[in-house]
C-alpha cells in the first residue's frame, strides 16, 4: 500500500454527489490517512523510543567518559608520582654507591698507607741491621788488629769504603777497650798466608 503525503491530500478530488462527495470515496480515503497516521504514529513511536535508548547510550558513554578522563588524569598523575619516586631512589641509590665507594676507597687508602709504613719501618730495620752488622765487624776487625802476633798490626789498611759513622767507631774502641783488659785465655790467633 502506497503511503498518502500531505500534498496527495491537497489534490485528491472526490465525486460529487446529490448530498455532496461521494460518502464511499471519503470514507475510503479517510481510512487510509488513519492508516498511514497509525503507521505513522507507530513509526514515530519506534523512533522515539530509538531516540531515548540512543539518548541513554550517550548519557551513558558520555559518563564513561567522563569516569575515563578522570582516570586517565589519575593515571598521570600516578605516573608523575612514580616517576619522581623513582628518581628520587635512583638519586638514594646513587648516593649510597657513592658514599659505598668512598668509604672503600679510605679503606684502600689506610691500606696503602699502612703498607708504606711497614715498608718505611723495614727500611729503617734493614738500615739499623746494616749499621750494627757494621759496627760489630769494625769492632772485631779492631780486636783483631789489637791480639798480638797479627801480622796486621799496625800494617793494616781501611776498607775501601766510607769510613764507620761515629757510634759505629765509638763501639769498636770500646768492645776493644774491654777485650784488653779481660784478656782470655782460649784468643784464637788467626795467621794469614
Amino acid at each position: 500500500m502506497q503511503k498518502i503525503t500531505p500534498v496527495d491530500i491537497q489534490h485528491k478530488n472526490f465525486k460529487k454527489a446529490l448530498q455532496g462527495y461521494e460518502r464511499a470515496d471519503v470514507d475510503a480515503f479517510l481510512d487510509e490517512i488513519i492508516e498511514t497516521l497509525e503507521d505513522e504514529a507507530q513509526h514515530r513511536a519506534a523512533l522515539e523510543a530509538d531516540i531515548a535508548d540512543l539518548k541513554e547510550r550517550v548519557s551513558h558513554f558520555k559518563a564513561m567518559e567522563e569516569s575515563l578522563q578522570n582516570t586517565l588524569v589519575l593515571a598521570q598523575r600516578t605516573a608523575d608520582e612514580v616517576k619522581a619516586s623513582a628518581h628520587k631512589e635512583a638519586d638514594l641509590i646513587r648516593e649510597k654507591a657513592r658514599l659505598a665507594g668512598e668509604h672503600e676507597i679510605a679503606g684502600y687508602n689506610d691500606a696503602i698507607s699502612d703498607v708504606r709504613r711497614e715498608h718505611q719501618r723495614a727500611l729503617e730495620a734493614t738500615e739499623k741491621a746494616r749499621s750494627e752488622l757494621r759496627s760489630l765487624l769494625m769492632t772485631h776487625l779492631a780486636l783483631l788488629e789489637r791480639v798480638d802476633g797479627n801480622p796486621f798490626n799496625g800494617e793494616a789498611q781501611a776498607p775501601a769504603k766510607a769510613a764507620p759513622s761515629a757510634p759505629a767507631e765509638s763501639t769498636a774502641k770500646e768492645s776493644a777497650a774491654k777485650a784488653k783488659e779481660t784478656p782470655n785465655a782460649d784468643t784464637t790467633r788467626i795467621t794469614v798466608y
